[in-house]
């Protein structure tokens, strides 16, 4: 069927048409209403109807795909693999189950999950869900402060965490970062629950607080717990993201209207169905690790590959070697991963038989043209971007290729997903902007199943958040965006990331494009610092394909993207100044930390940097700093 049609038919029509999706789950008792909109801009879909996510990614397969695999769970930091079918998923399913109802957790408690990529985080997400509990996975390695925040805002029962992480081989031991947060905590968990997998043997235990997995998981043995059947609407998990108060925001997800939106999406979107095999290198703390590490692809009885360890690790061949060993259909991962891996020889793609592979999806940040084309001549397949926030739960912005693939234009995400009103408006006038005009992107309510509920017990933050930016009720993203004639969207960046040069706005993300134009930049990241004649001027972070200590070799990078920039965009954009650096500070999502790039430029304090990646590469910014820039004064 025509995109066209299909999605003109999802926004004229929405009840009609997510009635019709809603058939795609298992109901344990029929919606009586699929959607109550009687307190805008809140929505309730498939009203009444009582349904559960571990039912419908576990239970209802059993009979059909018992023995099909369900989860490979893949380390190359413990070098550990485990290939569980569906029948041992619901085993260990029901027995972690069985240790939370023996940790008295049911119905409606929260359980803070604290894991890395490993099995047992699977295991544990599911098991809130089979017995009723509201989930909230937290990063594996978060900072205590970060982490206490959170569990005074959730306020749960029970955490669970691993006994350490592990990255490029260092371990990261989680307990103290456990401890030091409860103790931070106005309202710390009763309990906690360590999953060992023998990384930390000093690992200290709390008396009458601490349990161990293993212990309780032998004394349930084989034991089932039975399904609790959720009103579709009741929370199933909360999924913390920055606010800019400093206060995270609980971000709310239901249980149907979840369910549906990832029966669709994994059939429409990522075009993975029954016996497939799906591979998201996401982390499970993540939106994408929730929605397409486990329950969308578990949804649709597919295989879910996760993974745990360096894109480099044993060597830059291992994606590509995992998806030739099981065959994966459909890869979803990231920009900054992509560009980690364009610094090593292709060659490490080449030669890997990758003819089951249909398409690489990439999301997380807007997609640069280089990369796109870089990775999308090293596959020979469809690489396809998607935007999407946190927020939404799944994709706003896409390709459909399960439907009507359209074809790719590099730089944009694509069209409007099913069900999702969306629109592109002059942030003063409220009104729509012409094509090749940029705006503000917004999504008229209601929106569409799968997307967040509301704020976890803050309904006003959630309305000033996101339905407070216009005299019309919209949901803003906070994202400038352009049309281009035929209807492609253009992310440019978010609305706060704006430099205004001598009376002319430009998006960091737009001279970002130009500069990583230049054959040698790897990645860049723009900032705007002020400026005394023009109020603000860009200031360019760059790293190289190609590092180099020699001066000449530097100063010859650094003029040549200050060309690119004039040549593109013109003189108003060119870089004042361009500093070369090995690495560049990013979360552990890979998110570039450009207000902390912005902070270090001008001498200020560079903020909250719990969510680093490497704190290395802020010393390299210092340093950089320190020297000079390359170009520029």
């Amino acid at each position: 069927m025509a995109y066209e049609d299909v999605y003109r038919r999802s926004i004229e029509q929405p009840e009609a048409f997510w009635g019709e999706e809603a058939k795609a789950i298992h109901w344990h008792v029929p919606p009586q209403q699929v959607l109550d909109y009687s307190n805008p801009p809140f929505r309730r879909w498939f009203v009444g109807g009582q349904t559960n996510l571990c039912y419908n990614a576990v239970d209802r397969h059993l009979a059909e795909r018992g023995d099909q695999l369900a989860l490979v769970a893949v380390s190359t930091e413990t070098d550990v693999t485990r290939e569980l079918t569906y029948r041992d998923l619901y085993r260990e399913v029901n027995a972690f189950a069985a240790v939370l109802k023996k940790l008295d957790v049911g119905r409606g408690d929260r359980v803070v999950i604290y894991m890395p990529n490993m099995a047992e985080a699977v295991f544990a997400m599911l098991a809130c869900a089979r017995i009723g509990a509201v989930h909230s996975v937290v990063f594996g390695g978060f900072a205590a402060h970060n982490l206490a925040l959170r569990i005074d805002d959730a306020q749960p029962k029970l955490l669970i965490a691993a006994d350490a992480g592990s990255r490029g081989g260092k371990v990261i031991p989680y307990k103290p970062l456990v401890d030091e947060a409860c103790a931070k905590a106005a309202t710390p968990p009763a309990r906690v629950l360590i999953v060992s997998r023998g990384l930390d043997a000093a690992e200290p235990k709390v008396a009458g607080r601490d349990e161990d997995y293993a212990t309780l998981r032998a004394a349930v043995g084989d034991a089932e717990v039975p399904v609790e059947w959720l009103e579709s609407n009741e929370p199933s998990y909360l999924l913390y993201t920055s606010g800019t108060t400093g206060k995270p925001k609980g971000v709310q997800r239901d249980v149907g209207g979840y369910a549906v939106a990832m029966a669709l999406s994994m059939r429409t979107v990522f075009d993975v169905g029954p016996g497939q095999v799906m591979f998201s290198t996401s982390d499970v703390g993540w939106a994408v690790g929730h929605s397409y590490n486990v329950y969308g692809p578990l949804i649709v009885g597919a295989t879910s590959v996760l993974y745990e360890g360096l894109p480099t690790h044993p060597d830059a061949g291992i994606w590509w070697a995992l998806c030739e060993q099981y065959g994966v259909r459909t890869m979803f991962s990231s920009p900054t991963a992509v560009r980690v891996l364009k610094k090593h020889d292709i060659d490490f793609i080449k030669r890997h038989d990758l003819s089951e592979l249909k398409y690489l999806f990439l999301a997380g940040e807007p997609l640069d043209e280089p990369t796109a084309h870089w990775i999308t001549d090293a596959l020979g397949k469809p690489v396809i971007d998607n935007y999407w926030q946190t927020e939404t739960g799944w994709p706003a912005l896409t390709l459909l290729p399960g439907l009507d693939m359209k074809p790719v234009r590099f730089g944009s995400p694509g069209f409007p997903n099913l069900g999702y009103r969306m629109k592109v408006i002059d942030e003063s006038t409220g009104e729509d902007v012409g094509p090749g005009q940029k705006g503000v992107l917004v999504m008229q309510p209601p929106l569409p199943p799968g997307c967040m509920t509301t704020i976890w017990n803050d309904d006003a933050r959630f309305l000033s958040s996101y339905f407070s930016h216009f005299k019309e009720l919209l949901y803003s993203s906070l994202d400038w965006a352009i049309r281009d004639e035929d209807g492609y969207t253009f992310i440019l960046g978010r609305t706060d990331d704006v430099i205004n040069v001598a009376g002319h706005r430009l998006g960091t993300r737009e001279i970002e494009e130009s500069v990583s134009g230049f054959p040698a930049v790897a990645e860049a990241a723009v900032i705007g610092v002020a400026d005394e004649l023009k109020g603000q001027v860009p200031v360019v972070f760059a790293t190289l394909r190609q590092a180099t200590d020699e001066p000449h070799e530097r100063v010859q990078a650094a003029d040549g993207m200050r060309r690119t920039v004039e040549q593109s965009l013109g003189a108003v954009a060119r870089p004042a100044r361009v500093y070369i650096v090995n690495a560049l500070p990013k979360t552990r999502s890979g998110k570039l930390l450009r207000r902390s790039l912005q902070a270090l430029a001008q001498g200020a304090d560079p903020g909250d940097l719990s969510t680093l990646d490497d704190p290395n590469a802020l010393e390299e910014v210092k340093r950089a700093l320190q020297r000079g820039p390359e170009v520029g004064s």
